[in-house]
């Protein structure tokens, strides 16, 4: 178990750097944009487990080789960039049908698990979030207190369960938005087009960023 003292003290760096709008902020608001609330909560969902893997990697000392390796952190930022762009063309490109299910919900089949997958994808390829995990997690770790590795786990759970919280509010007060949108099928449209605009633009942000997180 990690000291309490040590635990507080991530709780509250956590907080610190979650609360402060970023790239899964943008994410959330974007995807609750172009899919509504359920998509957005599904993604927010889905990028939150993407973290535990990722501990795990850190925590086994895998994290630190792709972290330290200019190639491998190179494949997975371009591959995570090149993705969340896609999805964002896919938002454009699907803007008809996506005013036709805010009007009508049983108008689009349910995607619920692609949704949840597809944010998964984004969390997983996101080298960053391995850096800054592998440059974190070990400061808060007392090797006197048990196991490293579920110190690690313990950690990142904390991370993720405020990061839930953090983006479920952003992607509630997106989808208040979007509802008064859903009125006119011709603003749901451009809606959904902007969403997907934010996607395109994040995963450009992120393909020419630089490599610290």
């Amino acid at each position: 178990m990690v000291p309490l003292d040590n635990l507080l003290a991530f709780a509250l760096a956590s907080l610190v750097l979650i609360v402060i709008p970023g790239p899964a902020v943008l994410f959330s608001v974007g995807r609750t944009l172009a899919l509504g609330r359920a998509g957005g909560l599904l993604s927010v969902v889905g990028v939150t487990l993407s973290l535990f893997p990722i501990v795990g990697l850190v925590a086994l000392g895998v994290g630190g080789i792709v972290a330290q390796s200019v190639v491998l952190f190179t494949v997975l930022k371009v591959a995570g960039a090149l993705y969340l762009a896609w999805l964002g063309v896919q938002a454009i490109r699907h803007r008809k049908q996506a005013a036709a299910a805010a009007i009508d919900p049983a108008a689009l089949p349910r995607t619920h698990g692609r949704q949840l997958w597809q944010g998964f994808v984004v969390g997983i390829t996101n080298p960053k979030t391995i850096a800054f995990f592998v440059a974190v997690l070990p400061q808060f770790v007392d090797l006197s207190a048990g196991s490293v590795p579920l110190q690690m786990m313990e950690l990142g759970l904390v991370f993720g369960v405020i990061g839930v919280v953090s983006d479920t509010c952003w992607v509630l007060l997106a989808a208040a938005a979007r509802a008064w949108f859903a009125k006119s099928p011709r603003r749901i449209e451009r809606l959904t087009a902007t969403g997907g605009g934010m996607m395109v633009g994040l995963g450009g942000i992120l393909l020419v960023s630089g490599g610290s997180h």
